[in-house]
């Protein structure tokens, strides 16, 4: 549910986040995602193991959660990373089909259902889906939502922004991205935030190289946050992915002295959520996902998959 204003809240005087939507649960909060019912995909794709249990469809044993052990770099010269380049290739895909749907009166709903069918027409796996029992396929986050918005029957508006973040399992290695959207006429703060989450995220993807210190990438993310007046979400981070969704390295979008080097191998997600105003802080929905600002604030999230090379980095999903 969303209602029309302009958020009131303790703010400075000379503080303005524009016009929107406030997304809210509903006046009748349902407890849980027990009630949404997930889509079905074809038995004869190969699912992780966490979405095997009691769902029928051979999963892949060969990678399961002692993969998380160690520091989950993988053999740079190994056929690992052809795998991990089509499953960034294929999310890069998925999130560009998708951009065309954003406009005004389409629901996210229906841009989960059209992800859902482009990836299991590509024989993969959308990895979201049945992930500690999450009930979609893709997060679509709109305006005051920070991350993991579950798609529903709201209709997208004229002047909403909206995270589409897309991880599709394909061939035992995940990918994932995300792109925040504009639909039709946002107001100019809207795309502030936008333009900055963007820059945001390549200047952490610039301070990647092998030897650089993880901390970096916070840093520089930081110094642009700084710049443009916005503040960095900090309960949400990037995370090592490969044969695992979600495992170590994790990466801190905002300044921090976290310790660790990266090293060759070491493939992980840089995806910062920039908040409008000075305060990031983010309560959760009654359905356990969604995450809102707690003020009404607009976030706006980008995300890339990259691998530290030998001799640099590669952005797998650009």
């Amino acid at each position: 549910m969303a209602r029309q204003l302009k958020p009131s809240v303790d703010r400075e005087e000379d503080e303005d986040f524009g016009e929107y939507d406030i997304i809210l649960p509903p006046d009748e909060p349902v407890w849980g995602v027990d009630h949404i019912l997930p889509r079905s995909v074809p038995s004869g794709i190969i699912r992780p193991l966490y979405a095997a249990l009691n769902r029928p469809g051979p999963l892949d044993s060969s990678h399961d959660e002692r993969a998380r052990s160690g520091d989950g770099r993988i053999d740079i010269r190994s056929e690992v990373v052809s795998k991990l380049r089509r499953a960034g290739a294929l999310a890069k895909e998925v999130l560009r089909d998708a951009e065309g749907l954003v406009k005004p009166g389409v629901t996210t709903n229906a841009i989960d259902k059209h992800i859902h069918e482009f990836i299991i027409s590509k024989k993969a796996y959308p990895s979201p889906l049945h992930y500690s029992d999450f009930p979609r396929s893709c997060c679509t986050s709109v305006n005051n939502i920070v991350v993991h918005g579950i798609p529903d029957d709201r209709s997208l508006k004229d002047g909403d922004i909206v995270n589409i973040d897309v991880t599709v399992y394909l061939d035992g290695f995940h990918g994932d991205t995300s792109r925040t959207f504009l639909v039709g006429n946002v107001d100019i703060e809207g795309r502030k935030l936008v333009t900055a989450t963007e820059i945001a995220l390549q200047a952490g993807i610039k301070a990647c190289k092998p030897g650089a210190h993880f901390k970096f990438i916070g840093a520089a993310i930081q110094a642009v946050a700084d710049l443009h007046g916005y503040s960095v979400s900090t309960q949400f981070s990037g995370h090592g992915i490969g044969s695992v969704f979600h495992r170590s390295p994790w990466i801190l979008h905002h300044r921090n002295d976290e310790p660790g080097t990266m090293l060759p191998g070491h493939c992980f997600t840089i995806e910062p959520c920039l908040v409008q105003g000075s305060d990031p802080r983010a309560w959760i929905f009654p359905d356990g996902w969604t995450a809102s600002t707690t003020n009404g604030a607009r976030s706006a999230q980008a995300e890339h998959t990259i691998l530290i090379t030998e001799d640099g980095v590669e952005v797998l999903t650009q």
